[in-house]
């Protein structure tokens, strides 16, 4: 798979930091991100840095590029986060496990990786830490060993309850078997269970999307992530879009079923608390939210994004270019960027104003601050206190209502 990272300036083999992004780093929020590159099946929507056996073909063979060693990799690059942090790292609020599918990868594994981060880098008391997983890639033993190492959160790719709406996102699971890991998940004592969907699939109707909305809060959940379909470039979806096999999504469309979703799951007693994401009270996912408010965190494996104190980077993508630099006892960084306050401002803007604790309004420069009364007046937005918060309106509209003010 070609390489899609940004160029960057070079990264320092050893993956120092500048003392500057160190200074202060054990007052900020910090979690860990651990990247699981491998899926069964690639799914056609889908332009994550994933990779299947066929994918990696004979790179399967090095170590650190296949499932049964991969971990081993990775607990290396969380010891290097330890020599390159040193004593300035803050204990580790957050850890998520991310994909690709990390539930591939045995248990045991899982929870090797928690514990190193444990171990290495201290875990606050509280501490959130989460998988991601398919309805069909966990067991009942898997999810009661992943509980007992620590595991505190899970989310589950549901994406549909509709067959034919799977089959074109190319999902491989039975839309029947969610309630049942639900429960095994609730039996194995986690505390929070989150479900992702995703509406605007081609050929899902109305109906259909309200559907998938009934069967996954009838679940039960405590978070749900809803996401409006993206036809990303290079992606196998893109191509059948291309070829006049499927229609592009539409922009009404997708606004209609976002409604129904606030609507139905406000109702149910989730309410939004980013764009995308919505929650009972206090079972906000602490790590994303950490993400969207500028804090640091280090991302472990092939193709993950660290920051720390305005210090962005990126590692190598390939699994196997990633387990040959852990192996020779280097960084897997491929590049970094050092973030000026003006590329940390617009990221506030792009990001906070997506919260529903809404963006601070001297975080807008002059020319933003200009642009309020319009916002306001068009009914996107509102002025609490001295923070600007999108309304219900403005949250269909949230990326222009960003591109107006910067």
């Amino acid at each position: 798979m070609p390489s899609a990272l940004p160029e960057g300036d070079p990264a320092p083999p050893d993956g120092s930091l500048p003392q500057a992004a160190l200074t202060g780093a054990r007052e900020r929020p910090f979690g860990v991100y651990v990247h699981v590159p491998f899926c069964t099946v690639r799914c056609g929507y889908c332009d994550f840095n994933t990779y299947t056996v066929a994918d990696l073909g004979t790179a399967s063979g090095v170590p650190g590029a296949s499932r049964t060693t991969y971990a081993d990799a990775a607990v290396q690059e969380v010891r290097l986060a330890r020599r390159v942090l040193g004593e300035e790292a803050a204990p580790v609020r957050t850890v998520f496990f991310g994909g690709g599918t990390p539930t591939l990868l045995d248990p045991a594994d899982l929870t090797k990786l928690l514990r190193t981060v444990g171990d290495e880098l201290g875990l606050a008391p509280d501490a959130e830490v989460t998988t991601e997983a398919n309805p069909d890639s966990v067991t009942k033993a898997d999810l009661v060993a992943l509980r007992d190492a620590g595991f505190t959160r899970i989310s589950f790719g549901v994406q549909s309850a509709v067959p034919h709406v799977l089959r074109v996102l190319d999902r491989t699971h039975d839309p029947e078997r969610v309630p049942d890991v639900v429960t095994w998940a609730r039996d194995a004592g986690f505390d929070q269970v989150s479900l992702d969907l995703i509406y605007g699939t081609p050929g899902e109707s109305l109906a259909d999307w309200e559907t998938s909305l009934d069967a996954a809060l009838a679940c039960g959940p405590d978070h749900v992530s809803a996401y409006s379909l993206i036809v990303e470039d290079g992606t196998a979806l893109a191509r059948r879009v291309r070829r006049g096999e499927l229609p592009m999504p539409d922009e009404d469309d997708l606004a209609d079923k976002y409604a129904v979703a606030d609507a139905r799951l406000g109702a149910a007693g989730l309410g939004w608390y980013e764009v995308s994401n919505w929650s009972r009270p206090g079972a906000e996912c602490r790590h994303n939210v950490l993400y969207w408010t500028g804090a640091d965190w280090w991302g472990v494996g092939p193709g993950a994004h660290s920051h720390v104190g305005g210090v962005r980077w990126w590692n190598v993508r390939h699994p196997a270019a990633y387990a040959d630099r852990i192996a020779a006892g280097v960084s897997p960084a491929h590049a970094r960027e050092v973030l000026d306050a003006e590329t940390r401002r617009v990221e506030r803007v792009l990001l906070e104003l997506r919260l529903r604790g809404g963006l601070p309004l001297d975080v807008l420069d002059d020319d933003g601050r200009a642009g309020v009364p319009e916002q306001v007046e068009r009914g996107l937005v509102r002025v609490e206190g001295d923070r600007l918060v999108l309304t219900d309106a403005g949250r269909l509209l949230a990326d222009g209502v960003v591109r107006d003010l910067l």
